[in-house]
C-alpha cells in the first residue's frame, strides 16, 4: 500500500482518556465513535470497530474517514445489524491510504485476515482450475493449471470445477491428439505410449507426427477453446468426405471420432450464448437471513461452468453490500473477466471497476442488464441461486435435527456446532498417520480437515491408543495457545473417537493433561461380531457401552461422520506411503538433483547399482563430475 499509516486505540491500561473515554464504566458506542470524530479529517482509509476484548467487530473502507465515522456516530437511523455492531462497539482503529482504491483492497485482505462478526465474509475461498497449452516446448503439452499463471503458455479458463476440466481435457484429447505427458517423460520415451494405442495422442515423442503438423493440432485446438469451432468443425467433415471418397476408411472414422468429441464438448457447455464473449455471471438470492451468489463463467462464447457460494452476512445486510463484499474477496486471488453481469446494482461500482481493471490490466466493466441475452444470463443464474439456497436450506433443516437428536441420545448439554472426528490410519506401524475431519451445522467443512504425520519415536509400531494421544495432544495444544478464552468457531463441542473404550481413554487423558473438560467425547467401535449396524459407543469411564436402535437416523449419521473420517486418514496414510516408495536412497546425497538423478539411473539401472558402483564407474557415468563421483561415493562408502 502506498498511503500513510495511522492506527488510533484506546489505551487500555487508562481506561479511556478524555479523547474518547469512558473511564467511569462503559458508554454507548455512539460516544466513544463520536469522540474520534475531532482527530479524523476526510482521508481516504480503512476503521476497525473493536469490542471490550479487543476482537474485530467489522472493517470498513471509506472515501472520506471522517464523513464515514460520522454517519455511525448517530443514536438512531441503523437498521438492527448495524445498531448492535455499534452497540458494542468499545474503540476504533484506522489506517489512512493514498487512494480509495487502495482502502479497498486493504479492507478486503482484513475481512478474509480478520473475519470480523459483522462483514460479509466469502467463506470459500479456492482457486480455479484452468487449462494450459505450454508454450516452451517444441511439442506443447495440453494440461490442467491451477494457481498462478507463471508458466509459459495460454491458459483457458477458469473453469468452474476440476471435474469440468478433466471432461473437457478428456474430449480435446480426442480431437486434437494432443500430449499430456510431462517433459521428462516425453524425452525418455522409445515407443508409443497407451494413449497413442487408444487414439488419444499423435505420439510426437516418437516422431510419428512431424513438428508443423503437430502444431497444426496445437492452433486448431487453441482456436477452439477460444470459440472459433465452426471452421474447424468443417474442415474435419470436408477432410472425413475427402478420406472416405478416396476409400481411406479408417482415417475418414479417425475423423468422425474428432468431429464427435469436438460436439461432445460444445454439448457439455450447457448454455452457450452468441452475444456475449467474455464475461462473469454473478446473481444474489437472500431467504431467511441466508444468502447464496451464484457465478457462471462465460468465455469464448461458451458456459465453462457455474459455482453456489454461501458468503456469511449476517441478518440484515443489504444485496448491494453483500455483492460488494464478494467482488472484492471473490477476485483477491482470480484473474476476472472483462465484462461482470451483476443481479443487483452495487455503491462503489467505478471503485469496484478501478480495482478489478488494474488487477487484470485492461478495462473491466461492471453491469446490470434489464433486457436482452445478457439479462437472461443473469436470470438463469439468480434461478440457479435460488434453487440452491433452497437446498441448503432443507439440507441445513436436515442436519440441525440430526444434531438435536445426537444430543438427546448421549445427554450432551445442547446440539454440537462443531464435531471434530479422529481416525488413525497405518500398515503395521509403518508411515502412521492421523487425520481429523470436521462437521457442522452445514455439513461436512472439507476445508477444515488436518492429517498428523505420527512423529514419535517412543511409541511402539501399531500402538493405536498411544498415536491417538500424540494426536489429540497435538491438536488441542495448538487451540489452547492460539484461542485460550475458548471462545473461537475452531473449538469443538464434540470429539468422536473412531474406536472402543482404550481409544476413548487414550484421547480422554491427552486432553486431561490439557486441562480441558468442557469438549465432550464419545467413541464409535463396530460392536459385535464387527457387524456394522450394532455399533457400540463410549464415553469416557463409562464402561458399558451405549447401543443405538438399528433404523435411528441418529446412529446413521454417526456411521457417516466415521466413514468420512475413514476414508481421510486411509487416504492421507496411502500418500504418505506412496511418497516414501517413490523415495531413493540418492534424494539424500547433496549435489544430485532430477536431472543427475535420472542420468543416474539411466547409466546404473537401479538405485541399488548406484550404492554399490565403484568410483572410477561413477565418474564415467554422465553428466558426473569428478569432484560430484566422490561425493557420492563416499555418501554411500562412509568416506568424506
Amino acid at each position: 500500500m502506498g498511503g500513510v499509516d495511522r492506527m488510533e486505540a484506546e489505551d487500555e491500561s487508562s481506561a479511556f482518556d478524555e479523547e474518547g473515554a469512558q473511564k467511569g464504566g462503559a458508554r454507548p458506542g455512539h460516544l466513544v465513535i463520536r469522540d474520534y470524530l475531532k482527530r479524523l479529517d476526510d482521508s481516504p482509509g480503512v476503521y476497525r470497530m473493536l469490542d471490550q476484548k479487543g476482537e474485530v467487530l467489522y472493517v470498513g473502507k471509506a472515501r472520506s474517514l471522517r464523513r464515514r465515522v460520522a454517519a455511525y456516530a448517530k443514536p438512531l437511523g441503523h437498521s438492527s445489524r448495524i445498531g448492535r455492531m455499534i452497540a458494542a462497539t468499545a474503540s476504533m482503529m484506522f489506517l489512512t491510504t493514498e487512494t480509495e482504491t487502495e482502502a479497498l483492497l486493504l479492507e478486503q485482505n482484513l475481512i478474509k485476515q480478520l473475519k470480523p462478526r459483522y462483514n460479509v465474509l466469502l467463506r470459500d475461498d479456492k482457486s480455479f482450475p484452468n487449462i494450459l497449452v505450454t508454450g516452451d516446448h517444441a511439442y506443447p503439452q495440453i494440461r490442467k493449471h491451477r494457481g498462478l499463471r507463471k508458466e509459459p503458455g495460454t491458459y483457458f479458463g477458469p473453469f468452474a470445477s476440476a471435474g469440468s476440466v478433466n471432461r473437457t481435457l478428456n474430449q480435446l484429447q480426442k480431437a486434437f491428439l494432443l500430449r499430456n505427458c510431462s517433459d521428462a517423460m516425453f524425452e525418455s520415451r522409445t515407443r508409443p505410449c497407451l494413449l497413442h494405442q487408444i487414439k488419444r495422442c499423435s505420439a510426437p515423442c516418437v516422431g510419428l507426427i512431424s513438428e508443423a503438423d503437430y502444431g497444426r493440432l496445437v492452433a486448431d485446438a487453441t482456436d477452439f477453446l477460444r470459440g472459433k469451432s465452426t471452421r474447424i468443425q468443417t474442415e474435419l467433415a470436408q477432410a472425413m468426405a475427402e478420406a472416405a471418397g478416396a476409400m481411406e476408411f479408417e482415417r475418414a472414422a479417425a475423423l468422425r471420432d474428432r468431429i464427435r468429441a469436438l460436439t461432445n464438448v460444445q454439448s457439455s457447455q450447457g448454455i452457450n450464448p452468441e452475444g456475449v464473449e467474455e464475461a462473469d455471471v454473478v446473481a444474489l438470492h437472500q431467504e431467511g437471513g441466508q444468502a447464496c451468489v451464484e457465478v457462471f463463467f462465460i468465455r469464448a462464447h461458451q458456459n465453462w461452468g457455474n459455482r453456489a457460494y454461501f458468503p456469511r452476512t449476517g441478518a440484515g445486510a443489504e444485496p448491494a453490500e453483500i455483492l460488494e463484499a464478494f467482488l472484492g474477496q471473490f477476485y483477491g486471488n482470480k484473474s476476472p473477466a472483462r465484462l461482470i453481469l451483476l443481479s443487483h446494482p452495487v455503491e462503489n461500482t467505478d471503485l469496484l471497476e478501478e480495482a478489478l481493471s488494474a488487477q487484470l490490466g485492461r478495462k473491466v466493466a461492471l453491469t446490470v442488464p434489464q433486457r436482452g441475452e445478457k439479462a437472461a444470463l443473469v436470470e438463469h443464474a439468480a434461478r440457479n441461486a435460488r434453487e440452491a439456497l433452497a437446498r441448503r436450506m432443507a439440507e441445513s433443516a436436515s442436519q440441525m435435527a440430526l444434531l438435536e437428536g445426537l444430543a438427546e441420545a448421549f445427554g450432551l448439554d445442547g446440539p454440537p456446532r462443531r464435531i471434530e472426528v479422529y481416525d488413525n490410519s497405518h500398515i503395521m506401524g509403518t508411515n502412521a498417520v492421523g487425520g481429523m475431519i470436521v462437521a457442522g451445522t452445514e455439513g461436512f467443512l472439507k476445508s477444515q480437515y488436518r492429517k498428523f504425520n505420527i512423529r514419535s519415536t517412543d511409541l511402539t509400531p501399531g500402538d493405536d491408543f498411544g498415536m491417538m494421544h500424540e494426536v489429540l495432544t497435538r491438536r488441542f495444544s495448538r487451540l489452547v495457545k492460539e484461542d485460550p478464552d475458548r471462545e473461537g468457531e475452531t473449538w469443538p463441542d464434540l470429539v468422536l473417537i473412531d474406536g472402543g473404550a482404550g481409544q476413548v481413554a487414550a484421547a480422554a487423558g491427552a486432553l486431561a493433561e490439557l486441562g480441558i473438560e468442557e469438549v465432550a467425547l464419545l467413541g464409535v467401535a463396530k460392536g459385535v461380531d464387527r457387524d456394522a449396524g450394532k455399533e457400540e459407543f463410549y464415553r469416557p469411564g463409562q464402561l458399558q457401552p451405549i447401543a443405538l436402535g438399528r433404523k435411528d437416523p441418529v446412529l446413521y449419521f454417526i456411521q457417516r461422520l466415521r466413514d468420512e473420517a475413514h476414508r481421510f486418514a486411509i487416504g492421507a496414510h496411502r500418500t504418505r506411503r506412496a511418497a516414501q516408495t517413490r523415495a531413493t536412497p540418492l534424494d539424500e546425497v547433496p549435489g544430485v538433483g532430477a536431472a543427475r538423478k535420472r542420468a543416474l539411473l539411466a547409466h546404473f539401472g537401479s538405485a541399488k547399482a548406484v550404492t554399490r558402483a565403484g568410483l572410477q564407474d561413477l565418474k564415467a557415468a554422465p553428466g558426473i563430475s569428478d569432484a560430484l563421483a566422490e561425493t557420492i561415493y563416499g555418501f554411500f562408502h562412509g568416506e568424506s
